[in-house]
């Protein structure tokens, strides 16, 4: 089987635990903080089927990356109410921040994997770069998620520090979030390099410091 293959069939557990426990946060940071929403709904679970969106989870990235080269996906959101958070303004930001929080805790156990159980990558290239690429999924999670772009959690935490006056619409961004975020991540670089000089701002705004992250993670732990 080709090696590629193997790597992305490897790479889809650590993909799994990724998004499982970013969505699993979410829900238990909430019933810390007083709303039991999620729990009702079976969402602080660790089964990843309880997380999947058949479409954002499976179907989009699969066409993305046949398509256009680019992977990107969602899980289903997790519902909670925030009225309900005994002090909502300060627990919204601490809900929605929970998800990336984890995702950098990840990055970091697997680079302490790494440095325990791999050695140099040519003892074992298809592992190493598998244990690579997880460390970096989590922190593109986490940083990605991280933007002030509604529905994204960044924005949950911005909203925590706003005005009222501000607050609603700014939330109503979160209706054409989604497509903003597509234009960022598709339509603008294609339509930039179509005109000679391609602008990549997710790349820019995401991938770049991730990818410098686990390049850091990677030095410090004697990887690279």
């Amino acid at each position: 089987m080709n090696s590629q293959v193997i790597q992305l069939l490897l790479f889809a557990g650590p993909a799994i635990v990724a998004i499982t426990l970013h969505e699993a946060a979410h829900g238990y940071a909430a019933f810390a903080l007083g709303d039991d929403t999620a729990k009702r709904a079976g969402r602080i679970s660790l089964n990843p089927i309880r997380h999947i969106d058949p479409f954002g989870t499976i179907l989009l990235p699969a066409l993305l990356a046949l398509t256009v080269g680019t992977v990107f996906g969602y899980a289903k959101p997790v519902p909670v109410d925030f009225h309900r958070l005994r002090h909502p303004r300060r627990d919204m930001a601490l809900v929605a921040a929970a998800g990336p929080l984890t995702n950098v805790a990840l990055a970091l156990v697997f680079a302490v994997l790494f440095f325990f159980l791999l050695g140099p990558a040519d003892n074992n290239p298809i592992l190493w770069n598998v244990m690579v690429m997880s460390i970096q999924l989590n922190f593109v999670l986490a940083i990605l998620n991280l933007l002030p772009l509604p529905p994204l959690d960044g924005s949950k935490v911005v909203a925590s520090f706003l005005p009222e006056a501000i607050l609603e619409p700014y939330l109503r961004l979160e209706a054409f979030g989604f497509l903003i975020l597509i234009g960022l991540l598709i339509v603008v670089p294609y339509v930039t390099g179509m005109m000679g000089e391609p602008v990549d701002i997710i790349w820019w705004l995401v991938a770049a410091p991730a990818y410098e992250l686990t390049s850091g993670i990677m030095e410090l732990i004697g990887a690279l």
